[in-house]
């Protein structure tokens, strides 16, 4: 259900502003999105498990607001952001 440290440095890298960074909020919703599709794959296994249903929900929750924080901040960074981890169609 979690991503491997591998993963998350490879997502850390293509979304970090500069070379040491892992706290912006592009960065947190890029790890983000990584974790609900790793998430949501198990949930297709396991449709009864409502513990990680619920940490499913608060992640997707805190994508968003992320989200909106950028949409207020950067509008343009956010639309790209948008097309890059696909989020929207």
């Amino acid at each position: 259900m979690s991503i491997t440290k591998e993963k998350k440095a490879t997502v850390i890298k293509s979304q970090a502003r500069a070379a040491n960074d892992t706290g912006s909020p592009e960065v947190q919703v890029a790890i983000l999105t990584e974790r609900i599709n790793a998430l949501t794959e198990h949930m297709k296994q396991h449709k009864q498990d409502m513990s990680s249903r619920v940490g499913l929900i608060k992640m997707v929750s805190r994508r968003r607001r992320l989200l909106d924080y950028i949409k207020a901040s950067n509008f343009d960074t956010y639309t790209k952001l948008l097309e890059q981890l696909g989020i929207r169609k």
